[in-house]
């Protein structure tokens, strides 16, 4: 029989209300198997680990992303796959960095969780954690049907590097706008075997180096030099910027200006569009042309939180800016598409 280890982190899935104060706290992996009685039927081993914290995604940090890719390389070789129970507000950024730190992944890592605690009548939490049992189990000629990092949440599965949370009142939470999703789950289990991503028998690598030495420019109409450049001079190595549309900015001399001040120094500056759809196209435009002729890095369709990790993953690789920028526009994981 097969084996699947749960990692638990904290998150929604493993809150109760308390009787007296009437305030959700969290529970122990013990609480969530009462509620879910019916893990007894899977076809299945479970093996569990719980964080000695229960943690709160809104204080997930690379140093926990690195415990948790730990975690997987010491059960790799005992283990068939990982389901990974996580607060959904950040469950994209923890998806998206375990993506690029596990290289030559070729088993599940699914993260779920859930809207409403596991004990409310509604809740949400049943489905996902079996469902994303199921996915961590689901052979096929004796492989895994989905070697990824991914998120299942509400009947789908999810590249986890092309996720992002949308909805804080809906059960469905994720969408991923510009990929398809790898599996939905109805009567039957349907994966999109064609957008699902196959290693061959590379051995796993785990990259734990993260540098956050990230900064993000956001900007908007009539952003000022001085805001520009406050950001752009903050001591970073790292710089994620995000424009309009396909990628465009202003014009304005002074502006350029900073941001090839910025690269000469040895930043990197990666340009992701703040719709949710479509792709940057450096040099379409009149407006995004002067971009790249100064190096900024073209992210493609890159999600915000992809870009934010892979960052920090590339700066923990190398030091080298020019080698930093050519990784950022090259499809490591499946993060992006190059047009």
């Amino acid at each position: 029989m097969s084996q699947i280890l749960i990692i638990y982190t904290g998150g929604t899935i493993g809150m109760m209300t308390d009787p007296v104060t009437k305030v959700l706290k969290p529970i122990n992996f013990e609480q969530i198997m009462d509620n879910v009685p019916e893990l007894e039927k899977l076809n299945c081993k479970i093996k569990v680990h719980s964080f000695d914290e229960i943690i709160d995604s809104s204080n997930m940090n690379p140093q926990i992303w690195s415990e948790m890719a730990g975690l997987i390389e010491a059960n790799y070789d005992d283990v068939d796959g990982f389901v990974i129970l996580h607060g959904s507000d950040t469950m994209a950024f923890t998806a998206s960095a375990l993506s690029f730190m596990l290289e030559n992944l070729a088993k599940p890592v699914i993260f779920t969780g859930s809207q409403l605690p596991i004990s409310a009548i509604r809740t949400d939490a049943k489905e996902n954690l079996m469902t994303a049992i199921e996915i961590a189990n689901a052979k096929k000629n004796g492989h895994a049907r989905v070697p990824e990092v991914c998120i299942y949440f509400d009947y789908k599965l999810f590249r986890g590097n092309r996720s992002f949370k949308y909805n804080s009142s809906k059960f469905e939470a994720f969408r991923s706008p510009n990929y398809p999703i790898l599996a939905e789950s109805g009567v039957h289990l349907r994966f999109s075997v064609n957008d699902i991503r196959h290693h061959g028998d590379e051995p796993l690598i785990l990259h734990k180096n993260l540098v956050n030495d990230v900064g993000v420019l956001k900007l908007y109409p009539g952003i000022s030099p001085k805001v520009v450049a406050n950001i752009l001079s903050a001591d970073v190595r790292g710089i994620v910027m995000e424009t309009f549309g396909a990628g465009n900015t202003t014009t304005d001399s002074w502006f350029i200006d900073l941001l090839k001040n910025a690269i000469d120094s040895g930043k990197v500056i990666v340009d992701i569009s703040q719709c949710k759809v479509g792709t940057v196209e450096l040099g379409r435009y009149e407006t995004s042309k002067q971009l790249k002729d100064v190096g900024v890095a073209n992210g493609y369709d890159m999600t915000y939180e992809a870009a934010v990790t892979k960052m920090m993953y590339l700066l923990g690789q190398t030091d080298d800016p020019a080698e930093v920028k050519h990784l950022l526009e090259t499809d490591l994981r499946g993060e992006l598409t190059v047009s």
